[in-house]
Order: C-alpha cells, then structure tokens, then sequence
C-alpha cells in the first residue's frame, strides 16, 4: 500500500510539474498540430505519455505526432519498432527518418553539437511536411541547467534553452515541456512505467562537456539539495545593477 501511494505521489508530480510548464509558458494554446521528437529515451517516452494523454483535455484543443530521427554513423542504434508500438498503444503517428553528419565540417563544433543540430534539421523538415507548427523536445530541468552553465564556461554567455523558442528561418517554435522536472523524477517514472532501455553506444557519451557539467552539479547539490530551484530562480531573477557594465 505504501508503495502504490509513493508510485502515485510520483506520477502526480511529474504531472503538476508538466501542466504548470504548459501554463506558464503558454507553450501549447488551442489548434496546435505538434511534433515530438522522440529519442527513444526515458525523457521522450515520458513526453509521449504526457503529450498524448494531456491532447485528450478539451482545453486547449491540439493534436501530435512523433518522429524519431536517427544518425547513420554513429554506433548505436534504436529499437523503432518498440517506439512504434509505444507511438500505437497512444494512438500517435509515428515516422522514422535517417541523416548523418561529417565530422571535419566545422572543426570548432563538438561531436555532441553536429549529432544534435543535424537530428534537429531533420526534425523541421517532418514537422513541415506533417503540417506541424511546434515541435516538443524531451529537455528537462537538468538539461536547461547543465547547458546554463556549459554556455556561460565555453562561450562566455549567460543562456541556455528556453521552455519555447520560435525560430527565426521556419515558422515553427520548439517547446520544453519537461523543462521544470528535475530528471529524478523523470528516472523514477520511466521505472514505474518500465519504458524500455535503449541501447547507448555512443562513443562521445561519457567524454562530452555534458558529462562533466553533470558531476559537477551532483557535486553541487551535496552542498544545497535546493540548488537546481535556485539556479533556475536566478534565471528570472538578474539583478542587472550588481553585475558589470557591458563595456561598447
């Protein structure tokens, strides 16, 4: 018995967390068609479920579909007909697309970065030729903070992904809607949930900036437990006047 009520105390703020995103940030609003990119991992899957269930409130009214994009040389691959069989039991279009990306193309661009801007292309291409007007990513509270600090390290700049974006070249806007779960949670539910595994051969997994960022918030979070709510507090909380002058 106790372990159901932890199980629906999880589920039930995983939830919150999702819809209170939604309201906020006005990331879905009446007669959107949206697609998902789906990874095949315990964040996607869990965006699926949410997605698809919240498309079934009268308010406001969308519909989805999800694609899967995967990168012809790298070593690792995803079992679509699971994330197929997933898209089903929702009732959710699933489509399946391949690219590949050429590791000599700009020298400066991590492994990590050409693999995600090429599967992100790929993504805006199906969501235009699905008549779609947003694409849902999978990014969680932890993914927003690690590339916080990732930017202001490397490229000396204080952002990171936003819950919505609208693109510039397309006319699509990309939205986080797992952007105020911390990934814990995220990991709990996939458990409950028994999403299945994916296979994770990626020779750059364990070598990327992403991973040391990681260590050093676990690190971090030994020092305060609340740490990842005040970092993301200080997002919206610039206090311009203490900080230096941009010099012209």
């Amino acid at each position: 018995m106790t372990r159901f009520k932890k199980e629906n105390k999880d589920i039930a703020e995983v939830m919150a967390l999702f819809n209170k995103a939604i309201f906020d940030y006005h990331l879905i609003e009446d007669g959107d068609k949206i697609l998902i990119g789906l990874s095949g991992g315990k964040d996607s899957l869990a965006l699926l479920e949410l997605m698809a269930k919240r498309s079934r409130i009268i308010k406001p009214s969308f519909t989805i579909e999800a694609a899967h994009v995967g990168i012809a040389n790298i070593g690792y691959r995803t079992d679509t007909g699971y994330l197929k069989s997933v898209c089903e039991s929702y009732g959710v279009g699933f489509t399946y697309a391949e690219t590949s990306y050429e590791m000599g193309t700009d020298p400066r661009k991590s492994p990590c970065f050409l693999c995600s801007w090429n599967r992100r292309k790929q993504l805006f291409t199906i969501a235009q030729e699905h008549g779609c007007n947003k694409i849902a990513l999978g990014h969680h509270m932890d993914d927003i903070i690690e590339t916080l600090y990732m930017n202001m390290m490397f490229q000396g700049a204080f952002s990171t992904m936003p819950p919505i974006l609208r693109m510039r070249k397309f006319p699509l806007a990309v939205i986080r809607p797992l952007c105020l779960i911390p990934e814990r949670l995220l990991a709990d539910m996939a458990a409950l949930r028994g999403f299945k595994p994916q296979d994770k051969s990626c020779p750059y997994e364990h070598s990327s900036h992403r991973a040391a960022i990681k260590g050093l918030l676990r690190e971090m979070e030994r020092l305060n437990p609340e740490m990842r709510h005040n970092i993301w507090g200080s997002m919206t909380n610039v206090q311009a006047e203490m900080l230096p002058p941009k010099v012209k």
